[in-house]
């Protein structure tokens, strides 16, 4: 398959702010599809324009995928059935990242079987960021040409833009991350040491901060789900006696709204990219864009060599 020349068109399987950006930025067509249930609960969809010799592009942010995985294979697989010359799938946030190996006898290692279930409808994948842990690549798993695109580039460029500041990295997992971010925006930064004694239940234990007590503290994470590092992160830096202390995200999926919980916990501001639609974001002033770092490597993949299925 010569994946190449002609505007792409491109379909968001939610409503997605990184639609809009990418399609003018890709010089592309915004596509139009009809989806609802019936009230069986089963799914419709109809495209509204031709897609037939199309490069077409699904935006799809798969944070809480289980309700949204089926629609997103019919469209992927429809697209593919209505004659697109290829499908590419931009996931600005990756899930089914987290269980990458059988911790216990029995366990289901969901990473490898979802990799392997979505590469069968997709030409090429990018997203920014996913949990690779113990992956190294996600070629390991997914069987697609693929693209990560670092969220660091963005997240420094909001934090260069400001002063005395003090990077604050959760635990070790981190430590490479908040690492590059502090040096492109050339802050100083320290890490925490992190025990997890559950899902939701973690101990935050940070070194000696004395010499920074002058700068506002910014805890930086890639995922924040059930919140409690950052939750306990901020109580260790009130300890530290810290008194500003703001939080900077890639990817804010913020279960049982623990938002709001870090905001009445002592945050001074929260802030995320546009990888996935929250409250955090939706204010200009209060998001960090990253559509601009996903435009090379959809180009890459759309006018590239051949990719074969």
């Amino acid at each position: 398959m010569n994946v190449g020349v002609g505007r792409p068109m491109l379909f968001a399987l939610e409503p997605h702010p990184l639609a809009h950006l990418l399609v003018n930025k890709l010089n592309g067509d915004l596509g139009r599809a009809e989806q609802r249930d019936f009230p069986d609960g089963e799914s419709y969809l109809k495209f509204a324009q031709p897609v037939s010799q199309r490069h077409c592009i699904v935006v799809a942010d798969l944070s809480r995928p289980n309700d949204k995985y089926l629609p997103l294979l019919f469209m992927l697989d429809t697209l593919r059935e209505l004659g697109a010359a290829s499908v590419g799938l931009v996931a600005p946030y990756l899930c089914y990242m987290r269980q990458d190996r059988r911790f216990v006898d029995g366990e289901a290692v969901t990473s490898r079987l979802f990799a392997r279930d979505l590469s069968q409808h997709i030409d090429w994948l990018v997203t920014i960021d996913p949990h690779l842990h113990r992956y190294h690549s996600l070629e390991e798993i997914y069987s697609v040409p693929c693209h990560v695109v670092p969220a660091a580039p963005a997240l420094a460029r909001w934090l260069e833009t400001q002063e005395n500041l003090l990077l604050v990295g959760p635990d070790a997992e981190s430590e490479q991350w908040v690492s590059d971010i502090a040096g492109l925006s050339g802050h100083p930064f320290v890490i925490g040491e992190k025990n997890r004694l559950g899902d939701r239940n973690v101990k935050i234990t940070l070194p000696t901060l004395d010499a920074y007590q002058t700068k506002t503290a910014v805890i930086i994470d890639d995922v924040i789900s059930s919140g409690q590092t950052i939750l306990r992160c901020i109580a260790a830096l009130k300890v530290k006696g810290f008194q500003k202390i703001r939080c900077a995200a890639v990817h804010g999926l913020f279960a049982d709204n623990v938002d709001q919980q870090m905001i009445t916990a002592g945050l001074e501001t929260l802030i995320t990219t546009n990888t996935v639609v929250h409250p955090s974001n939706l204010i200009r002033s209060n998001s960090i864009d990253v559509s601009e770092f996903l435009i090379a490597p959809v180009e890459r993949f759309l006018h590239g060599s051949e990719i074969e299925r």
